[in-house]
Parts: C-alpha cells; structure tokens; sequence
C-alpha cells in the first residue's frame, strides 16, 4: 500500500513538474495568471462605482426669503450636490429633459410665510429617475438633507421636546457606503474564475492539438493522475494571484480584511479546484484550444457576473434563476469573501458556503477524470 502511494505521488509529481516547465516556458500563463487580474481589479475599482457625488443640481428659488436661501445653503453646504443653474421652474425642467442636471429643487412663493405660521412649507424635488438606482441614491441624500433642516425649524420654534421620536443611526462595516468596498470582494471572486478556467482550458486541449498526448497514453501515468499533476501548478499560481488581488484591493481601495485571513485562502484554495477542474473538464471534451477558450469565457464569465450575487442579490432573483445559481460557484465565494473581508464572519457562519464548494470540486473533478479517455480519437 505504501508502495503504491509513493508511486501515485512521483507519477503526480512528475506530471506537475511537466506542466511547470511549460508555464516557465510560456510567458503568457504568468500574464494570465499574475499580471492581468491586479490590472483589471485596478481599472474595474476606479472604472466602475455607483457612488454619487457633486449630484447636478437645478434650483429655483420663487420665494427669495432668507428661509428658502436656507433651505439652499443646504443642499450646497452638503457637498452631494453641485449648484449648476439658478433659473425658473421651467429652465429646470429644461435641464432635467437635457441630461445637464440629475435633479431640480423647487421653493415654491409662500414658503416662509407657511413656516412663519406654523404650517408645513413645502419645496419640491424633481428627480431624473431613468436610473433608478441613481434615483434611490439623489433621493435618500436629499431626504436626509430635508430631515435635518425639518429639524433645525423645529428646535428654532421650540418644538423638539414635542417630537415623538429621536433615533441615534450608525452604519456598520462599509460607514462611508462606498460602493467599492462592496464590489472589490465580489470582483475578486469574479477574475478568479475567469483567469483560473482559462488557465486550465488550454492545457488538455493543447495536449491533443500538439499530438503530445498519445506519449502520456503510451506511459504508466492514469487519467487521474494526469489531471492532478496539471491541475497542482496552476493552483499555486491561483493562490498567488488571490494574494495579489487582496493586497491591491487593501491598498488601492482600502477594503479590509476583518476576518481570519486563513479562512479566506481556505475558501480561495476549494473555489480555485471548483473552477481550474471546470477549465479541464472543457479541455477534455473540447480538444480544441479555440474552442476551449470560448467555451472558458462562456462558462465563467457570464454566470459568475450575473447570477453569483456580484451585482445583484440572488434573493431577488426568479425563483428559476435562484434554482440555478446554486451550481455557480462565485455565488458561495463572493458571500464568503464579503462575510470574512467586510464582517469579519467566521466558519460557524460560513460553513455551507465551504461544503458547496467541495462538493462542487468533487463532482467537476470526477467528471473530467471520468471523460478523460486513454485512447486518440
């Protein structure tokens, strides 16, 4: 038995040192590997963001009170808007129809008369709500800007022992509600499957396309033996190149790594196996390393970018979509890397995220070794 698994070992050993050999002698696995995801992480980071600043705002002012100037000074004081016309109602209007201004503050006559006598004032708020992401975000800003000078009238008049309710609000783990620090995790997970299947995909497949095969077919070497020596390499330089993209993700943009750092390169090293096992089992049924790469990009890209929960939550999915993100692997490692980087969450928390994974690494690996057949076609 000892015998045996020393044999396997060497044989394994070999084949991985076969496929360092080719990785040395081809630059572009390296670039693949440990240069283009930094690279992407760094133009997706400051490329992408739905945070809203310096908001383009439209005001007219028909009532020309110091209340209204108030009311103003307020929104400009608050630097989430950007004053860039001071016209009628209709002028605003105009520029909300234009795309020059995303939103338009209206006084309307009368309303420091309204606030003299105690009667609500109002002011009015146009929205250009195409997006209504955008929308949600110009309206919350503005709302707590009204909030807060609802507030300072009441408190002027006397009136805030008469409020019923006083509530003291903090944001936990992303305070700033920088839209970066949520998205870094996730696109983490997202370079991680392409750049991994990618990797692998080419590997059988240019094994049949340079006739190299039929010498491992020829040698004492079993197909999962084979698969394992080419898959151990290009893990190492998969967990290199989640190293890389942490310390870009920290450094760049400042996402934190609250949870035990351990943990997360246990769920990098099972997610890695998930999608370098996906890249051969398209190597093995595809030998065509065109073919291969396309059907790489298809398999990795696309699910891991829409159905993971990257830029939308699954919860809010059809039921059928939901249904099918959980064969996605991104789907666990993006909750786990957004558990362990922004929460500091632990296994206790984490752990059906790690047995999806695993399960997932042994099926797509039982399933490559199971087609990989020993004879040329």
């Amino acid at each position: 038995m000892m015998e045996r698994q020393r044999r396997f070992l060497v044989r394994v050993g070999a084949m991985a040192g076969k496929e360092t050999l080719h990785i040395r002698r081809d630059p572009r696995t390296l670039y693949l590997a440990l240069v283009m995801p930094p690279v992407l992480l760094l133009i997706f980071g400051y490329g992408v963001s739905f945070d809203l600043d310096e908001i383009p705002l439209a005001i007219s002012d028909a009532d020309r009170s110091p209340d209204s100037r108030a009311l103003v000074n307020a929104f400009c004081r608050s630097n989430e808007f950007e004053v860039v016309l001071r016209s009628g109602p209709e002028d605003a209007e105009r520029w909300l129809l234009r795309g020059e201004a995303q939103a338009a503050l209206l006084v309307r006559p009368g309303y420091a008369r309204d606030l003299a006598r105690g009667h609500p004032a109002k002011a009015e708020l146009l929205i250009e709500g195409s997006d209504a992401t955008s929308a949600n975000q110009i309206l919350q800003k503005a709302g707590a800007i009204a909030r807060t000078e609802s507030l300072r009238h009441a408190s002027r008049a006397g009136l805030a022992a008469s409020l019923p309710l006083e509530m003291h609000l903090w944001t936990r783990y992303n305070p700033a509600a920088r839209s970066i620090v949520f998205l870094v995790p996730a696109l983490t997970a997202l370079l991680m499957a392409i750049g991994a299947v990618l990797l692998t995909a080419l590997t059988v497949s240019g094994e049949w396309e340079r006739g190299s095969m039929e010498q491992l077919f020829a040698s004492p070497v079993g197909r999962f033996e084979i698969i394992l020596g080419k898959l151990l390499p290009y893990l190492v330089l998969g967990l290199l190149q989640l190293l890389l993209v942490l310390a870009v993700g920290a450094t760049a943009f400042d996402v934190p790594i609250r949870g035990d750092l351990g943990l997360l390169f246990v769920f990098g090293f099972f997610f890695l196996i998930c999608m370098l096992g996906q890249g051969l089992f398209v190597s093995v049924v595809a030998k065509n390393q065109l073919v291969a790469t396309q059907a790489a990009v298809l398999s990795s890209l696309m699910p891991s970018l829409l159905l993971s929960g990257m830029l939308f939550p699954v919860e809010n999915m059809p039921g059928v979509l939901q249904v099918v993100s959980t064969v996605i692997p991104a789907r666990y490692l993006v909750h786990a890397l957004r558990g362990i980087q922004l929460k500091g969450s632990g296994l206790a928390l984490l752990w059906p995220d790690l047995l999806a994974l695993t399960l997932f690494a042994s099926a797509i690996l039982g399933l490559a070794t199971a087609l990989f057949q020993r004879r040329v076609a």
